[in-house]
């Protein structure tokens, strides 16, 4: 690139030959106040507050429209220009709310920066009331153009860099405003909800609904809040990115740098990425969990080939229990060069994933599959061995133990009768079920329980011989802790659920279950958050079962012999930032620590266990590695007619009449066509904090 040489307040600079003098100033470090100018866009010359005065010009030209020239010799900061800018800035301000200069919430405005930069604390002319309703309807940002300045920032970063053009300036003369045409809502206006016009505003008259943040790392969690929803954070938007552009071994490769059963969780997760999604404030979140799963579904093996596995250390870790958070602890410690072996009591791993969801939900060979990668990756599996204590590990040499057995001993339900023939233990009977042993039930079938194990138990009881199967719980739907779209298909395939209820005694006659029950009220919030569930007297009322499967809560089964301190339901107490148990080198995680979770926290405890064995061994504790290289998202966007209208991709299921009497899968996954599309939704949140920063005055305020 061609320099040139030119003189900017007494110093000689260099420069690239097509820069304009406003850049070429900011390159140098000198600041030239500005308003409507920005590092990304076109020069506009909208505010004048650019103005300098170049030896041979006559006038003052704005720097931001002027070409640097070779030789030019310019001044950026004489007594004149200060208030030729104090006066035109004073303009501006006439027609824009005074508070901007006293606002002490408002020291983030850079409209107000540059005031203070140029020295007018006061507007002495009459203040032009514009009187424009603040649109608030919007999804994601307020449009309040009684702030606006007509800098344009806002209608060329729509335009020029995302290529969407939803907003432009509207009207004519004193009337000017930006704004969508004919009035329209963002939504009907072709928006794509990027934020490039709000990162760019200078005075809020574009702003986030929720625009509160002190640092750089909250702003980010705040416009990207899909990433941090991730217990094991996951990059969502760099992967839904790849899918986007065909890429899915791509987009795996992404998945699996942060957890190692990609597969499962693009079944069996309870995806609160969704829930955080920013798209679903426009009309419906991204199928993040179904695109994870197409893109498992889509491996190529490209994620192997950067995969790294350490050289020995010589240092051993046993794991006791092999469901996600022991095999993730075990995978990621073991490619940190440790030799890991991890000990399970069932006939084979996976934990609960293996014993307790069922196989229409998390087909076997996915499960298979995945653990043979970690076994391949050097993790050593025994299955069929209890441990009763912890001693044996360090007599055999092992510096470190983890444990991770979950939580599997069903709780009671706590009533007259439960103890007998007909009623069993929900995580025994889907043990049983998943294990392939001969499990059937005939007539009517009673699931006590609100969680995602009493779902399950339901929809199984339906494909073992049940014909029909109703669950009693004690609280409304809002409450449930179940998956809704779990409970949705449960409803679907005939079950039928009885709210506010809760037994009370279960009598036997003639081999039949007369569970008597009694209706409830919701009170005041518990522990939980929820509404405590209260007996309404005289309302009993008894319904007849044949089985009955209690649902109630499971909690971990810690032998004596481990010697670590337990607390509230028998869970492991550790160090919440290290997962280290009382005993030296003995660490835990999982759902023996947390009590029943989910599969995405439980990934997320191995991450974090692997991290602090890691460091107790002497290594430094990073286990995050880099399956495929970044790809920096493409800026422009382009214009997409109904864009905030496209609706989610639905799921293909099977349909309802070919479930019952096997375990096929229900949920058949996106095709190709369906999952780019789904990916396309995505508003790219990220794209906002590639912007670049505007230029500022060389002072901070928020200092001051």
């Amino acid at each position: 690139m061609e320099t040139i040489s030119l003189v900017i307040d007494g110093r000689r600079i260099e420069a690239e030959r097509g820069m304009t003098v406003l850049e070429s100033a900011h390159k140098a470090d000198i600041y030239i106040p500005t308003l409507c100018a920005h590092p990304d866009l076109s020069p506009f010359g909208a505010c004048r507050l650019c103005i300098v005065e170049i030896e041979g010009m006559r006038g003052f030209p704005t720097a931001c429209t002027t070409p640097a020239q070779d030789g030019m010799v310019v001044r950026t900061n004489t007594a004149r220009l200060q208030q030729l800018r104090r006066n035109t800035l004073e303009l501006i301000l006439s027609e824009h709310p005074y508070s901007c200069l006293i606002c002490p919430e408002n020291l983030h405005c850079e409209l107000q920066r540059v005031a203070y930069y140029i020295g007018l604390d006061k507007v002495s002319l009459p203040s032009i009331n514009k009187e424009i309703s603040i649109c608030e309807e919007d999804p994601l940002f307020v449009r309040d153009y009684n702030l606006c300045i007509l800098c344009g920032r806002c209608v060329r970063a729509c335009q020029e860099v995302r290529g969407v053009g939803a907003v432009a300036f509207t009207l004519r003369g004193i009337q000017t405003v930006v704004g969508t045409a004919f009035g329209r809502p963002l939504k009907d206006s072709g928006c794509k909800f990027c934020g490039a016009c709000v990162e760019v505003c200078p005075t809020g008259a574009l702003r986030d609904k929720e625009s509160r943040w002190a640092t750089k790392a909250e702003k980010e969690a705040a416009l990207i809040p899909c990433k941090p929803a991730c217990p094991a954070g996951v990059d969502v938007p760099r992967y839904i990115d790849f899918i986007a552009r065909g890429k899915f071994a791509e987009a795996l490769a992404v998945i699996r740098e942060k957890a190692p059963f990609p597969g499962v969780l693009g079944r069996v997760c309870v995806h609160p990425c969704e829930e955080a999604c920013r798209r679903g404030q426009v009309n419906e979140p991204i199928a993040i969990k179904a695109l994870k799963r197409f893109a498992s579904d889509h491996d190529n093996g490209l994620w192997k080939r950067n995969s790294q596995i350490a050289s020995s250390t010589g240092k051993r870790v046993a794991v006791v229990g092999s469901g996600p958070a022991g095999l993730t602890a075990a995978y990621y410690l073991v490619k940190l060069g440790h030799e890991v072996t991890v000990f399970e009591a069932l006939a084979e791993p996976g934990g609960m994933m293996r014993v307790g969801i069922p196989e229409y939900r998390l087909p076997r060979e996915v499960l298979r599959d995945e653990i043979a990668e970690i076994e391949n990756a050097g993790v050593h599996i025994k299955t069929g061995v209890r441990v009763e204590s912890l001693e044996r590990f360090f007599a055999d040499g092992y510096n470190a133990v983890f444990l991770a057995i979950g939580a599997h001993k069903c709780m009671g339900i706590g009533v007259e009768g439960e103890e007998g023939e007909g009623v069993v233990n929900c995580a025994a009977f889907l043990r049983d079920v998943n294990l392939g042993k001969e499990v059937k039930l005939e007539g009517r079938v009673a699931v006590v329980g609100g969680g995602n194990a009493a779902i399950d138990a339901a929809r199984v009881a339906l494909r073992v011989g049940a014909k029909e199967v109703a669950i009693i719980y004690r609280r409304t739907r809002a409450e449930m802790p179940a998956n809704s779209e779990e409970i949705d298909e449960a409803i679907e395939e005939g079950v039928k659920i009885h709210f506010l209820a809760a037994p009370s005694k279960i009598v036997r006659q003639d081999g039949i279950l007369n569970v008597e029950c009694i209706r409830m009220e919701l009170g005041e919030p518990d522990a939980s958050g929820r509404r405590r569930p209260q007996r309404i007297a005289g309302s009993e009322f008894t319904m007849r079962f044949n089985s009955l499967i209690a649902a109630i809560g499971q909690r971990p089964d810690i032998p004596r012999g481990f010697n670590v301190k337990t607390g509230r339901g028998n869970t492991i107490n550790v160090d919440p930032n290290t997962l280290e148990a009382n005993r030296e080198g003995v660490f835990a995680g999982g759902d023996a620590v947390t009590g029943p979770s989910v599969v995405i926290e439980a990934i997320a405890a191995g991450r974090k266990a692997a991290e602090s064995i890691d460091k107790y061994l002497g290594g430094e504790g990073i286990i995050d590695e880099k399956l495929v290289d970044n790809e920096e998202l493409d800026p422009y966007l382009g214009q997409e007619e109904n864009f905030a209208y496209i609706p989610r991709a639905k799921m293909p299921r099977l349909p309802v009449a070919q479930r019952f009497g096997g375990f096929a899968e229900v949920e058949l996954g996106l095709d190709k066509e369906a999952a780019i599309e789904e990916a396309k939704r995505c508003l790219k949140c990220p794209l906002r904090l590639q912007i670049s920063p505007a230029w500022l005055p060389p002072i901070n305020i928020l200092d001051e």
